[in-house]
């Protein structure tokens, strides 16, 4: 049975094929019914466990009670259409029974609890929330978080039943994450899970589970200081970049692939957060990947770029090896792109100016406004993806100002940058400044024209609303009134 990669939420209860013909007939699942299925399940995996232990060596003889333990497994998915019970099947031992199902010898039936399990904690209805939030706490006391990351060694990928069991397994964790936040940290120090989904991802062919183990590894780096620090610890570094790698010369194929190419970046920003691994990123040569990824133009040109910001933010190693391996003839060439030549609008006498002498002020002006140019596909020719282009250049430029502090041969090829072909980079900037600086004034003149009582809009939301329109980037020009009263 092929599964669908383009099936990340798994299906209702409703939508499953199973047979429910031996259930019951319940018109309502109230607490009565539901408690009648949890002990026919408990009974029948009572019954199967009692014939494995007195004919262990005899499969013949507890096939039977197996059969019928799977078709009482099915029957607790209609538990998944009534979470409010879950608190009042809890304390019956709900969890605790379906922890144990997961660690049955049968892996058929293991299978049979993540996909129950990836059922009855999946659910999008807030008024739900309560329930499902007490099955997975249970679920945790039950070790289950333990077993299941033991399942994702435990299933062979090769069969395509055992493969979706992977699939199922991984939805358990997602959901039992968006649930419980704070597991993200216990699941990685008790497991091995980082390093089991840094192995899939090594794997160069592109599946359904590959992209499920890039969205997870990217949901336990997202905000956790700890794990960023253990999947450095553990190559991890090394072993995203093995995975970008695969994409620095070609495009992905189809858009659950672009997707998990999304995660696998998001996922290196989020491990560049510590020092100790941007150490790692440099020495692991991640700038020159980036530099390469750059050059081709491809789709994961942006990210790269975002990459590169995270990994020279407050680091001068990574601004230094970025001049060192040639970087900045390949960002100066995406700054200038295609355009035609330009009018200047600056006059000689401001060009001699800068030219000859460049003042701290204007060397924290000019790092901070450079506009991306590159190839749009049919994706990204949206103006906020083009804006997010220029925020990225224009933060990267900055860490390099901000890293290359030093007089010497480094700082002078950056500043060179500036001064070629008659300044006409400086041209570039201006009119980014003047557009910057247009839109904020025009977001400031529409916000004073409402009456924001009552639109009960407060001083954050004002201020949120001119960082939207441009003034985040605005903010980055220094203040030359400031500048020289300290000079």
């Amino acid at each position: 049975m092929e599964m669908d990669a383009a099936a990340h939420k798994r299906k209702r209860p409703q939508d499953e094929e199973f047979d429910l013909s031996a259930a019951d007939s319940v018109e309502v699942l109230d607490l009565r019914a539901a408690k009648r299925l949890l002990l026919s399940f408990e009974r029948r995996l009572r019954d199967n466990l009692e014939a494995r232990i007195k004919y262990p060596d005899d499969p013949a003889r507890f096939a039977d009670s197996e059969i019928a333990l799977h078709a009482e497994t099915e029957r607790l998915r209609l538990l998944a259409g009534a979470p409010e019970l879950f608190p009042d099947l809890v304390p019956l031992g709900l969890a605790q029974s379906l922890s144990s199902l997961l660690i049955h010898d049968n892996a058929d039936l293991a299978a049979a609890a993540a996909s129950l399990l990836a059922d009855l904690t999946d659910s999008d209805d807030p008024s739900d929330l309560a329930g499902v939030q007490a099955l997975a706490d249970a679920l945790v006391d039950a070790n289950a978080l333990d077993t299941l990351v033991q399942n994702l060694s435990r299933f062979s990928e090769a069969d395509p039943d055992e493969a979706e069991a992977v699939h199922h397994t991984l939805a358990v964790l997602e959901n039992l994450l968006d649930l419980r936040p704070h597991l993200a940290d216990a699941v990685c120090e008790r497991t091995k899970l980082l390093r089991w989904l840094l192995a899939r991802l090594k794997v160069r062919d592109f599946d359904a589970n590959k992209q499920y183990a890039s969205e997870i590894l990217a949901i336990l780096l997202q905000n956790s200081p700890a794990n960023q620090k253990r999947l450095g610890q553990t190559n991890g570094v090394d072993a995203l970049l093995q995975a970008v790698a695969m994409y620095k010369s070609r495009d992905p194929k189809i858009s659950d692939e672009e997707e998990m190419l999304e995660n696998l970046f998001d996922c290196l920003c989020c491990v560049l957060m510590p020092m100790e691994n941007k150490d790692r990123f440099v020495k692991a040569e991640g700038v020159e990947l980036m530099i390469i990824i750059m050059k081709q133009k491809k789709l994961a040109y942006s990210s790269a770029i975002r990459t590169l910001d995270f990994a020279m933010t407050r680091f001068p190693p990574a601004c230094e090896r970025f001049v060192d391996v040639l970087g900045l003839k390949t960002a100066f060439a995406a700054f200038m792109g295609k355009a035609s030549t330009r009018h200047s609008f600056l006059s000689l006498h401001h060009q001699h100016i800068f030219c000859s002498a460049v003042s701290s002020a204007t060397v924290t002006y000019l790092k901070l406004l450079i506009v991306l140019q590159i190839p749009l596909n049919k994706k990204n020719k949206k103006e906020s993806y083009q804006e997010e282009l220029e925020e990225r250049i224009i933060s990267l430029i900055a860490s390099l100002f901000g890293g290359i502090v030093t007089k010497g041969s480094r700082r002078m090829r950056l500043l060179g940058k500036f001064v070629e072909n008659e300044c006409e980079k400086i041209d570039r900037l201006m009119e980014f400044y003047m557009r910057y600086s247009d839109r904020v004034k025009e977001e400031s003149e529409r916000l004073d024209s409402l009456d924001l009582d009552d639109l009960e809009m407060d001083d954050d939301e004002r201020y949120n609303r001119k960082l939207e329109a441009g003034l985040y980037t605005l903010q980055k020009f220094p203040d030359e009134d400031k500048n020289r009263t300290a000079a």
